[in-house]
């Protein structure tokens, strides 16, 4: 069930009450003021009417102006059928609740008809209750028809400037993000625009000269690694290019043609092992399609923890694992390292690396190994608490 289904379930229900509230009110001040007339047909086609016009008040807001109008005529046919000093009112609760509703819930003429009708009609019902005319039931006709329409008008006015005060405080937050939407996007083409100005031009620069050296060192008998590092130059350039373009299209807005993922991780360590650097990967368990922002964060990931192992490391093989399980994946990367090598507190590597998992939910372990002289950083996300 929708909430506005909710809502006007709820509200029907409120009407229903309010209109039972009123009937049991005004039967019983009906039957104390026409005892007298007790058992006469008069007397149950008063009670008829009291009921008819206390359950109209369970009818559709729209309506509002013709209950009050049938309120204050079955007041009025009451006087007449019963009379009577002592029968004032016969459905008071019900007149006051249905002037009410009129004030509330119409706007404009129909608003003004039904409080002229309500105390027009109450009017000659008070005063052809008592003889000579008395100016004082004149004045409670008018107060019991005026008072409760004005406070009717008066809760739907309050209504209305809560509501306008509640769109503006709403436009005025939605226009506050708007402005920090286009503050944001201000900065970031800033940041596009000297990276592309600045990282691009040298990068591109580092490409252009490694590519002139290995042409220029393809003599015979010049070293075989020599070329084969210059070439992991040009392709490792080539590859931060392509980086920094998806980064460039992110922060103008664009997202990136596709994104890099552990399916991909091969490819990150070709670099690494034409270098010469020995790499090993290890991949466990039957690989599944992960939520994208996983899958790259997983890859960046990786990426970080060839460059800690390169930085910090002590040579030797670099293993990277990779753990699909039913509902998580894990990754990971053991390298040799000396003790006697500090820590580096103030790097961007590990805290980068736990912020970017953290952000996603996932957990992070690092430090050394049970042997003291390997480092081991784990990554693991389990997908069930995405979900």
């Amino acid at each position: 069930m929708s909430r506005s289904e909710r809502a006007r379930r709820f509200l029907a229900g409120q009407s229903l009450l309010v209109a039972g509230a009123c009937g049991v009110v005004d039967v019983l001040t009906f039957g104390l003021q026409s005892r007298s007339h007790l058992g006469t047909v008069a007397w149950f086609v008063a009670l008829a009417g009291v009921v008819l016009a206390d359950a109209l008040l369970a009818t559709r807001a729209r309506w509002a102006g013709w209950v009050a109008a049938a309120a204050v005529a079955i007041n009025a046919g009451c006087g007449l059928l019963l009379g009577g000093p002592s029968s004032l009112r016969f459905n008071e609760a019900g007149i006051f609740v249905a002037s009410y509703r009129a004030g509330a819930c119409l706007r404009g003429i129909p608003a003004v008809v039904s409080l002229v009708v309500v105390i027009a009609g109450l009017v000659p019902a008070f005063l052809a209750r008592r003889y000579p005319l008395d100016a004082n039931l004149a004045l409670a006709a008018i107060k019991t028809g005026l008072v409760s329409w004005v406070v009717g008008r008066y809760t739907t006015a309050r209504r209305e400037y809560l509501d306008e005060v509640r769109r503006q405080s709403e436009q005025e937050e939605r226009d506050a993000r708007e402005a920090v939407r286009s503050a944001i996007a201000a900065d970031r083409a800033a940041i596009a625009r000297d990276l592309h100005d600045v990282v691009t031009h040298h990068v591109s620069a580092i490409s252009a000269h490694a590519g002139a050296a290995r042409l220029r060192l393809t003599k015979p008998g010049t070293d075989p690694s020599a070329l084969t590092s210059l070439r992991s130059v040009e392709e490792a350039s080539r590859s931060a290019l392509g980086d920094l373009r998806d980064m460039l299209d992110v922060l103008h807005g664009r997202g990136p043609a596709g994104h890099l993922g552990l399916a991909d991780i091969d490819n990150l360590l070709h670099g690494f092992r034409t270098a010469a650097i020995p790499v090993r990967l290890d991949i466990t368990g039957k690989p599944f399609v992960l939520p994208v922002a996983v899958d790259t964060a997983l890859y960046r990931v990786v990426q970080e923890m060839l460059t800690n192992a390169l930085r910090h490391g002590d040579g030797g093989v670099i293993t990277v694992t990779v753990r699909y399980a039913v509902t998580t994946v894990e990754v990971g990367t053991l390298n040799p390292y000396r003790p006697s090598l500090p820590v580096s507190r103030g790097g961007r590597g590990l805290t980068g690396i736990r912020n970017r998992v953290h952000a996603l939910g996932g957990r992070v372990h690092a430090g050394p190994g049970a042997d003291d002289h390997t480092w081991n950083t784990t990554v693991c996300f389990d997908l069930r608490e995405r979900t």
